[in-house]
């Protein structure tokens, strides 16, 4: 069911294969116009999901994925390779076995390539600023983001410096979460993306779907995109949206 913003789905299944179908179909729109386009990846068991259906869509070859660039919204700082890494995660999940440009593909510095997280958001300043041509931070086509049962979303907790921070990104420290010390982009950078998905399954993620979309306080309530922002989510996640019928 749909009111615009928020689509509901049934279960975290169907939930799922519908992002990833949407996903595939908003990636070939976008190459159909410009030949190319970006995609910021997020962690989470459901995005593991989305990714899977992604691999075993029969229509993932519309996509030209070598033309893709993957960004990611936010890193735990950590060494290389450690599973705890959404890098890891998504490479394992679904990157290590797509045809990409591994040009294409920009992580967060790890925690054994800098010392510390403000060195980590600075290159990836750096990095979104070369891609954008010059300044700012490159025209996403789409933006993943979970939410947290705080409401947090990529790296942005409730009361963290962080959430206030500008530029495009920044390092984390004292999360609430381990590890405490993470990279983020920021939500001015979030809120340039051409669309942005919330992707929330759960009964546990109720309370802070609700909170966020009915008085817009917490982080997930400030996501505003520059094109349009969508909540999609399971029945579990929208129990507690009373003004919604399904």
């Amino acid at each position: 069911m749909s009111t615009g913003a928020v689509i509901v789905h049934e279960d975290a299944e169907v939930l799922a294969e519908a992002v990833a179908s949407r996903l595939i179909n908003r990636l070939a729109d976008a190459q159909a116009q410009r030949g190319e386009a970006s995609i910021v990846l997020t962690g989470g068991r459901i995005a593991a999901k989305v990714y899977q259906y992604v691999l075993e869509s029969p229509i993932r070859s519309v996509v030209d994925w070598s033309k893709v660039d993957f960004w990611w919204g936010d890193e735990r700082f950590l060494p290389s390779g450690d599973p705890e890494r959404n890098e890891t995660q998504a490479r394992a999940a679904f990157l290590d076995r797509i045809l990409l440009d591994p040009e294409r593909v920009h992580p967060m510095a790890a925690s054994d390539a800098v010392d510390t997280p403000e060195e980590a958001a600075a290159r990836y300043t750096a990095e979104l600023e070369a891609a954008a041509g010059g300044t700012g931070v490159p025209a996403f086509d789409v933006l993943l983001l979970g939410i947290g049962e705080d409401g947090h979303v990529a790296s942005l907790f409730p009361g963290n410096p962080a959430l206030e921070a500008a530029g495009a990104a920044v390092g984390v420290y004292n999360s609430p979460k381990p590890p405490p010390e993470r990279v983020s982009l920021t939500l001015e950078a979030i809120n340039t993306a051409a669309a942005v998905w919330i992707i929330a399954s759960g009964e546990g993620k109720a309370a802070a779907v609700d909170e966020a979309l009915s008085q817009g306080e917490l982080p997930a309530g400030r996501v505003k995109a520059a094109g349009h922002t969508r909540w999609l989510v399971d029945k579990d996640a929208a129990a507690n949206l009373k003004h919604l019928e399904f």
